[in-house]
């Protein structure tokens, strides 16, 4: 995408972006040219870099609000500006919901619908007096459009997400486009502990319609895309990024019965 989009002097945000899903589209922006600050709870491992330069870091706790705005503040006071912001935070255990309490249920709706809105608001603050606008992706889920056995309160808030983003792209308009990239499975550090070894990961992927798992740089790519001006009359749209869904089970039972 780099060699196609050239997102030079843009500044970007990626919550979460900095590792799995968030470091690939950290790298995707960086890679395209892109300046990107990071934030998350917890500092990475290591630092998120590609095309010789690297993401700047905060920690933030993207369900307080104060702090969310103070992070902000932080970006407008060293960059001056700020053009992309991808909200990618969130995520969940897996915990039927018979086996939690509210409360815990409450955490993920939360960190995965009311942490985007915080941050949502506070990057509209700083777009909105700038002539360019900007724009904002949402990290969404297939969990938002299907059951989600295990982990529903994820999927309603993602369900959430998703309509949150089209009344955002239409109460910020012109000035802000807001889309939602929507995901199925993707392939990161943690594929191990959903689908065991390899051979799960593979035979896993194997039931996606174009046969493996996405990449992280998969995902980045489709930000990169929807923050760049080639993208510039799309607005309020939900980008399918899962390589072709799943397939139907009524399909394997009818074959099964041949």
């Amino acid at each position: 995408m780099a060699t196609i989009i050239d997102l030079s002097g843009r500044v970007a945000v990626v919550t979460g972006g900095t590792r799995g899903v968030g470091a690939g589209i950290t790298r995707a922006l960086l890679a395209a040219g892109a300046e990107v600050v990071t934030c998350a709870r917890r500092p990475p491992d290591e630092p998120v870099g590609a095309a010789g330069r690297i993401a700047e870091f905060h920690p933030v706790d993207l369900r307080d609000p104060e702090a969310v705005h103070a992070f902000f503040e932080r970006v407008r006071a060293a960059y001056g500006r700020l053009d992309t912001l991808v909200n990618n935070a969130g995520g969940t255990p897996f915990r039927l919901l018979g086996e939690g309490g509210a409360e815990r249920h409450a955490r993920v709706v939360e960190l995965n619908l009311l942490a985007p809105l915080n941050a949502s608001l506070a990057a509209y603050e700083l777009m909105r007096s700038q002539e360019s606008g900007g724009s904002i992706t949402m990290i969404g889920s297939v969990s938002g459009t299907r059951p989600s056995p295990g982990t529903a309160a994820y999927g309603a808030a993602k369900a959430g997400l998703e309509n949150l983003a089209r009344s955002m792209a239409v109460e910020w308009a012109p000035a802000i486009r807001v889309n939602t990239v929507v995901l199925g499975m993707v392939r990161t550090e943690l594929s191990e502990l959903h689908y065991g070894d390899e051979a799960g990961i593979d035979a896993v992927g194997r039931t996606v319609p174009l046969g493996r798992l996405a990449e992280p740089s998969d995902v980045g790519d489709a930000c990169v895309f929807l923050a760049s001006d080639r993208a510039a009359y799309v607005s309020g749209a939900g980008l399918l990024v899962h390589g072709g869904g799943e397939r139907p089970a009524f399909l394997d039972a009818a074959t099964a019965n041949h």
